[in-house]
C-alpha cells in the first residue's frame, strides 16, 4: 500500500503543493477571520506575475546540469522600463513597445546561450554575468523616464476581470497548460526532457543538445520579458527592485511545484501549484506579523528543505 501512495506521488509531484496549498488556507483561515476563497484568488493573482517566469526557469531546470538563468529579475525590470518608455502609456505606442521587448528578449536568450553553450561558461555565472550588464542598461532608460503610466490594454490585461476571474490569472492558467502540452505532447518536449535524463543517451538518438538547451534561455528571456510588460501595467510604471523578487521566487516555485533540480523531469501545474505555495506562505508571514528579513530567511530555509528531501530521493532512486 505504501509503495502504491509512493509511486503515486512520484509521477504526480504536484499533489504536494497542492497539500501545502489546503494546510496554509487553513492556518489562513486560523489566523483571521477574513480570509477566504476571495483572498485566496487574490494569492492567485499574485502567483500568476511569478508563474511566468517561473516556467522559463523550469526550462532551463530541466535541461540538467545545473543550468539556471539568473537573469530573469534584470529582464523583467529592464522589459517594465522599455514598456513605459517605448508605448509612452498609450495603446498607440503599445504594439511598438511589444516589439522593443520581444526584440531584447530574444537577445538576452541567445546571449546567455552563446555564453553557455559555445564559450562554454556554466549556465549561473554566464546568466548572473548578464544580469549585471542589464541592470547597468536599466539604470540608464531609467533616466530617460519623464512620465510613468500604462497603456490601458495593458493595465486590463494585469488588473482587470473577466468572468469574475482576474484576467492575468486565466493568462496563467492558459501559460501552464501550453506548457504541460509542450513537454508531454511534442517532440521538442520530449527532446528536452531526455536532454535532461542523459545527455549522451539524448545526443545518440540524434536529439540537437544545443539547439533545445539554447531554446530553453530564449523562452525563459522572453516569458520574463513578458512578466515585466504586466508588471508595468499592474504598477502603471516601473522601479528599479520590480524584478528583484522572482529571483529566489522563480526557483522557489519550480523546486516547490516537483520539477527536478537535476534535470529530466518537469511540472507545469506543479510550477503554478508551487507559485501559488509560495505567495501563500509568505502572505502568511506577513498576516502573522514576521519582519521582512525573517520572511526571505523562511522562504529559503523552505526551498533548502524541499531540495534537501529532493535530492535525497534522487540518490536512493540510483
Amino acid at each position: 500500500m505504501l509503495e502504491r501512495i509512493s509511486l503515486f506521488t512520484a509521477e504526480r509531484r504536484w499533489i504536494w503543493p497542492a497539500t501545502g496549498i489546503l494546510i496554509l488556507w487553513l492556518i489562513l483561515a486560523g489566523l483571521t477571520d477574513r480570509f477566504s476563497l476571495y483572498n485566496l484568488t487574490g494569492v492567485a493573482t499574485s502567483a500568476s506575475f511569478l508563474l511566468f517566469p517561473a516556467l522559463g526557469q523550469m526550462l532551463v531546470i530541466t535541461t540538467g546540469r545545473g543550468n539556471i538563468d539568473l537573469s530573469i529579475p534584470s529582464t523583467v525590470t529592464l522589459s517594465a522600463y522599455i514598456t513605459v518608455v517605448v508605448s509612452g502609456g498609450t495603446d498607440a505606442g503599445l504594439l511598438a513597445a511589444v516589439a522593443a521587448v520581444v526584440a531584447m528578449a530574444l537577445l538576452i536568450g541567445l546571449l546567455n546561450a552563446v555564453l553557455v553553450l559555445v564559450i562554454r561558461i556554466p549556465a549561473m555565472i554566464a546568466t548572473l554575468a548578464i544580469g549585471y550588464i542589464l541592470a547597468t542598461a536599466t539604470l540608464l532608460v531609467n533616466a530617460q523616464v519623464k512620465v510613468m503610466g500604462a497603456a490601458p490594454t495593458l493595465a486590463w490585461l494585469a488588473t482587470g476581470r473577466a468572468g469574475g476571474f482576474p484576467v492575468v490569472f486565466l493568462l496563467a492558467a492558459a501559460a501552464t497548460l501550453l506548457a504541460a502540452f509542450v513537454l508531454m505532447r511534442t517532440a521538442w518536449g520530449h527532446n528536452l526532457l531526455a536532454s535532461g535524463q542523459s545527455l549522451e543517451a539524448a545526443r545518440l538518438a540524434g536529439v540537437k543538445i544545443n539547439r533545445i538547451v539554447g531554446s530553453t534561455f530564449v523562452l525563459s528571456a522572453l516569458l520574463a520579458a513578458g512578466t515585466g510588460m504586466l508588471l508595468s501595467g499592474y504598477a502603471a510604471g516601473a522601479f528599479l527592485e520590480m524584478g528583484t523578487p522572482y529571483l529566489l521566487q522563480s526557483v522557489g516555485a519550480v523546486v516547490l511545484g516537483g520539477t527536478l533540480i537535476a534535470g529530466g523531469s518537469a511540472s507545469a501545474l506543479g510550477t503554478l501549484l508551487g507559485g501559488i505555495l509560495l505567495v501563500m506562505v509568505v502572505t502568511t508571514m506577513q498576516i502573522a506579523g514576521l519582519p521582512h528579513g525573517v520572511q526571505d530567511i523562511v522562504q529559503g530555509v523552505v526551498i533548502i528543505l524541499v531540495l534537501a528531501f529532493g535530492g535525497a530521493g534522487l540518490i536512493r532512486k540510483r
